[in-house]
């Protein structure tokens, strides 16, 4: 046993701040009691998990924690989050889905969160909140400031999202507790079937120190957390405290509990932790009616939330559309034309040298990722910069969950980070802190979250990558609202793009495409920023529309020019913004040449064409003369072999014979 667990065996906190304590753990209860009741009654709705008998547990973790210091949580939290200073009344709201809530009736039991406290989000994903907290954890570090504690159950250390976030924590000793309340079942199944070891030596496996608590004490857990958290914030590296603890309800309101029998839940309650609380305070001298006056108090200000959130209306339906996204900034279209002796860059430079601008300007930027400080990246984009910032260009595990997370947890915190997923392919082992957390969380806090992020990558077919390094995904990410694609197809737009995607407010996953990196084009001046979600007329024409993005608008663009002698005169768009799409330039020009051809390099089927054609279609359909055509791959993954590969790629000959019959129609 550990010092800090010794000396909470025999520690006690002052009588007032027992009573205090005590308090807070009476408002948990009274909170979750009524929030079963209104369940039952079906005027809370969705899925509701309560931590009722983890009171202790919640109030003496936060009992040392500041509003400036965070917390991540999970479905179960909303002790936490009262034990971290939410008032009742907005999450009682939030609850029975009014607009007073606390995120606006957007996230409900499993998602409450108020940034602004230093509560970074309940969350309905099991151990997503510990990247998170992974990222909180890096800002605090990079600042100089804070602890960050990551709640999590006991069935969430199988989860490979804990694994990584706790090795990225202990490798670079992150100001931060994992925080495990092990009430014995994960969801229906007890620890005894979901974990081979102990969690002291899974925490000793990663090199994090170890301290159990009695989770229903909640002056041990105070003391332990205490401890703990004053020699994090002297410098200490991270730790994992395991409070042993239970919950009384079942894994959500309406389980019917097949998985465990009376008996044990009786002798838990035996351990109720407010019985063990009063118990204590009555000894000291407290008078009963002293702590019956708390619970007096605490229950009329429970009705009192109740009576009022029944009161309040229930969300507009104008809170979605301004919880997606935060208003971009206005960046208006540089007027620069490039000379004809003018500086040469490229695109692999465009990237390098937008990020050094922006690390220059913004002292909360950092870069994190697979080799990019030391090693520059594995294509050399960000050679030199570890050198300048050797604290800010964060060589990572291969980690990409944990990545995310850095991310993600970083923006919450209102650092500036770009992260960098290695491949597009990639995106499979860390959608979730992209598509649940990055996507959604701004949207679930009622626009209180701040998300401003760049996540970089790169894709490309034709150099028998074979299939898992190949993939063209801009449509799978296009397709989750919250989230801007960017694809940008020159050095200059990729310098312009990338430095509007750092200083964008929202979640930007910017692709480049590998096979540009050596392209050579004009360089734009420093000050060169182009506006998110705008296309671009590249070349003009009158008699077809070809939209494209990334490397295919070249091939588009080679097939206009070859088109041209035969008197076909095709206009071509470069989207440059995937999402949001640009809809104006493109029905402008459908009205101008009344065909339409998408060029793309992902496959053709539920592809960004099929968007761009059912807009042409619905918005466009009178302009129309001939039917939408798209030339992409077919829908089969990336094939290996050279000659298969040349093939299964559209090219400049392939866009130019679907122009030339479309004209013809």
């Amino acid at each position: 046993m550990t010092v800090t667990a010794e000396r909470a065996e025999h520690a006690e906190l002052p009588t007032e701040s027992l009573l205090e304590a005590y308090g807070r753990m009476t408002l948990i209860r009274v909170f979750e009691e009524r929030v079963s009741e209104l369940y039952r009654d079906s005027e809370v709705p969705g899925f509701v998990h309560l931590s009722t008998g983890q009171e202790a547990s919640a109030v003496g973790a936060c009992w040392p924690l500041t509003v400036t210091d965070v917390i991540t949580s999970n479905h179960r939290g909303h002790g936490h989050c009262l034990a971290k200073g939410l008032p009742p009344e907005p999450m009682m709201a939030e609850l029975l889905a009014r607009a007073t809530g606390t995120n606006k009736g957007l996230g409900g039991s499993m998602h409450i969160a108020d940034p602004d406290l230093g509560i970074f989000g309940a969350n309905g994903i099991v151990a997503a909140g510990v990247p998170i907290a992974g990222g909180a954890a890096l800002a605090a570090k990079l600042r100089g400031r804070g602890v960050v504690v990551s709640f999590f159950g006991d069935g969430a250390v199988a989860q490979g999202a804990f694994h990584e976030a706790a090795n990225l924590a202990a490798l670079w000793r992150l100001p931060m507790v994992f925080f495990c309340e092990n009430n014995g079942y994960a969801e229906f199944s007890p620890i005894a079937d979901q974990h081979p070891v102990p969690m002291a030596a899974r925490a000793a496996g990663y090199g994090l120190e170890y301290v159990p608590v009695d989770g229903n004490d909640v002056e041990a857990v105070a003391a332990v957390m205490t401890d703990a958290v004053g020699r994090i914030r002297a410098g200490g590296g991270p730790m994992f405290v395991e409070a042993i603890t239970y919950r009384w309800h079942g894994h959500y309101e309406g389980d019917p509990e097949k998985y465990r029998d009376k008996d044990e839940l009786a002798e838990w309650q035996q351990r109720d932790p407010l019985v063990i609380t009063r118990a204590r305070l009555l000894q000291r001298g407290v008078g009963p009616e002293k702590l019956d006056l708390i619970e007096t108090q605490v229950r009329a200000r429970i009705d009192a939330a109740v009576d009022a959130a029944r009161q309040a209306p229930p969300p507009d339906m104008s809170v979605l559309r301004s919880s997606v996204y935060a208003p971009r900034p206005a960046v208006p279209e540089p007027d620069w034309t490039p000379v004809a002796d003018g500086e040469i860059f490229r695109t692999m430079d465009a990237v390098r040298l937008a990020l050094e601008g922006e690390l220059e300007a913004d002292p909360e930027m950092f870069v994190a990722g697979v080799d990019v400080g030391k090693g520059g990246n594995v294509f050399a984009l960000t050679r030199g910069l570890y050198a300048k910032w050797p604290d800010r260009l964060l060589d990572t595990p291969i980690s990409e969950t944990a990545v995310m997370g850095l991310g993600v947890g970083g923006a919450m915190a209102g650092m500036t980070p770009v992260v960098e997923l290695m491949y597009l392919d990639f995106l499979g082992v860390c959608f979730d802190q992209i598509l649940n957390q990055a996507a959604k969380l701004r949207f679930m806090t009622g626009g209180k979250a701040r998300m401003g992020l760049v996540i970089r990558t790169q894709f490309g077919g034709g150099r028998s990558s074979g299939s898992q390094h190949s993939q063209s995904l801009e449509a799978l990410l296009a397709h989750v609202p919250g989230l801007t694609v960017v694809m940008p197809s020159t050095p200059a737009d990729t310098y312009g793009l990338l430095r509007a995607a750092i200083r964008d407010p929202n979640p930007v996953v910017f692709i480049e495409n590998r096979q540009l990196y050596g392209m050579k084009g004009p360089k734009p001046p420093a000050d060169y920023l182009l506006p998110l979600g705008k296309a671009k007329v590249v070349r003009e024409g009158t008699d077809l529309t070809i939209v494209s993005v990334s490397r295919m608008v070249h091939e588009a663009v080679a097939a206009a020019d070859a088109l041209a002698p035969r008197r076909i005169s095709a206009e071509v768009i470069d989207l440059r913004t995937v999402a949001p799409l640009d809809k104006d330039t493109i029905l402008a020009s459908l009205a101008k040449t009344n065909r339409l051809l998408i060029a793309h390099e992902g496959v053709t089927d539920f592809g960004i064409g099929a968007e761009i054609a059912a807009l042409a279609v619905y918005q466009g359909f009178w302009t129309l003369d001939a039917p939408v055509m798209r030339v992409a791959p077919p829908p089969t993954p990336s094939p290996y072999a050279p000659n298969l590969e040349q093939q299964w790629l559209p090219d400049r000959q392939s866009i130019e014979r679907a122009a030339e019959a479309l004209v013809r129609v």
